[in-house]
């Protein structure tokens, strides 16, 4: 069984090279393509495409892994039964479920490494990328950072300071705005619950204003609502907006501990958070989708069938995931259940094929 177990994976992991080189090619195109027109616009040197491309590739791997993993458990038992071997294996009274195994165990092993890499390493290359992109290719100042959980950035009037930009809805919340003048002395210190922009201009909310006179002694002004003269739009905060995307798992739960502690609407985080955890998971669900498909249809289809199959599930797993966590973020789903009832569906669909399969 040992040898059996070896060959099966060694099957498995060249497949699975194959496939998520060939995947990665792709997407790299696409992505070429699609950016080529500010490339152009731009001009990009070689070296800043070059270094762009390059921190997109974990992004591209962790996205791909698990429509790898379902591509390769297809291939390699459709390969094994097209070659008689599956059928060799049952005359010498080994189950299929026993010989699913290795696939299984490393279809597991990946799921571990995708969320440790996912954790470790897309994180900073997204950042990295993100940055690449809006500094140094479109010429675009990096005003502001993300530190201490915190937004902070350098504006026209001086250091603002926010907890939490919502991009979907141009919400800020948190709020504390410090106009300086020239010399870096403090005029005027705004301090807000929340800032709506509308149309034109931002509206605060639950507004404390800070008025220094001439010997530095404060002047307090409360106002419920107050429309106040700031130059800067959504799109220049959204560049300093740490997305979760730039943040691992460990770092975004300490984040979204942080704002709901205080008060603050941490739902599409939430949502983020679980998705961190739901999507590299999906590597053993489809897994079990793949050995199950390839045995219910054994030696029918051929290879284009096995890959028309596997695209298939793979882009139907995708839009319902995709479907079901924009759903969370605005709200209409909890958390939790937005980004695990894609995971529930396919893994009840997974089960119920394995159980049937003949083994």
């Amino acid at each position: 069984m040992k040898t059996l177990d070896l060959y099966i994976s060694r099957e498995f992991l060249r497949i699975f090279l194959l496939v998520i080189l060939s995947f990665l090619a792709l997407f790299l195109i696409i992505d070429f393509f699609e950016k080529l027109d500010i490339l152009m616009r731009k001009s990009a040197s070689l070296d800043q495409v070059l270094s762009y491309f390059f921190f997109r590739i974990p992004m591209m791997l962790s996205f791909t892994i698990p429509a790898t993993v379902l591509l390769s458990a297809l291939l390699t038992f459709g390969s094994l039964s097209k070659n008689s071997e599956i059928v060799a294996m049952r005359a010498n009274g080994i189950s299929l479920y026993r010989t699913s195994v290795p696939i299984l165990l490393l279809s597991f092993l990946i799921t571990l490494f995708t969320f440790i890499f996912s954790e470790l390493i897309t994180p900073y290359a997204n950042a990295k990328a993100e940055y690449i992109m809006t500094v140094d290719i479109r010429k675009k100042e990096f005003q502001g950072i993300f530190k201490q959980e915190q937004i902070w950035y350098r504006g026209a009037k001086g250091i603002y300071s926010f907890k939490l930009y919502d991009p979907s809805k141009n919400v800020l919340q948190g709020i504390t705005l410090n106009y300086l003048d020239r010399k870096m002395n403090l005029l005027l210190r705004v301090d807000a619950e929340r800032a709506v922009w509308e149309k034109d201009h931002w509206n605060f909310y639950n507004v404390l204003v800070i008025r220094f006179d001439e010997e530095g002694f404060p002047l307090m002004e409360r106002y419920k609502e107050k429309i106040l003269d700031l130059p800067e739009k959504p799109s220049d905060f959204q560049v300093v907006q740490k997305d979760s995307e730039q943040m691992g798992y460990f770092e975004l739960r300490k984040y979204v501990k942080k704002i709901r502690s205080e008060g603050y609407d941490a739902t599409r985080y939430l949502v983020d958070l679980q998705g961190k955890i739901a999507f590299p998971f999906v590597c053993v669900i489809l897994a079990i989708l793949g050995i199950s498909f390839s045995l219910k249809t054994e030696r029918s289809g051929g290879l284009a069938g096995s890959i028309f199959v596997g695209v298939t599930i793979g882009f139907s797993y995708w839009i319902l995931f995709a479907f079901t966590m924009s759903l969370g973020r605005s709200g209409n789903l909890p958390p939790i259940l937005a980004a695990w009832i894609a995971n529930l569906i396919f893994g009840a669909a997974a089960l119920y094929l394995f159980k049937h399969v003949r083994t």
